[in-house]
């Protein structure tokens, strides 16, 4: 019996993870043009960050 609910990937744009990050959407789009940066999906003509995969991108980069 599964005791929580399946979760719901949340799908965050380029300026929401700039925001969240609290960089430009440059260094966002830098990083998905470099291949440097967290994973990112193409729906259409869009370009999508998926959260759980961003915080996972950025807890891999912790120092100390």
């Amino acid at each position: 019996m599964d005791l929580l609910p399946p979760l719901t990937p949340v799908f965050l744009t380029q300026r929401e993870v700039a925001d969240l990050l609290r960089v430009p959407v440059r260094t966002v789009e830098d990083w998905r043009l470099t291949r440097s940066g967290p994973p990112w999906v193409k729906l259409g003509r869009h370009v999508r960050y998926e959260q759980a995969e961003l915080l996972a991108w950025v807890k891999e980069r912790r120092r100390g």
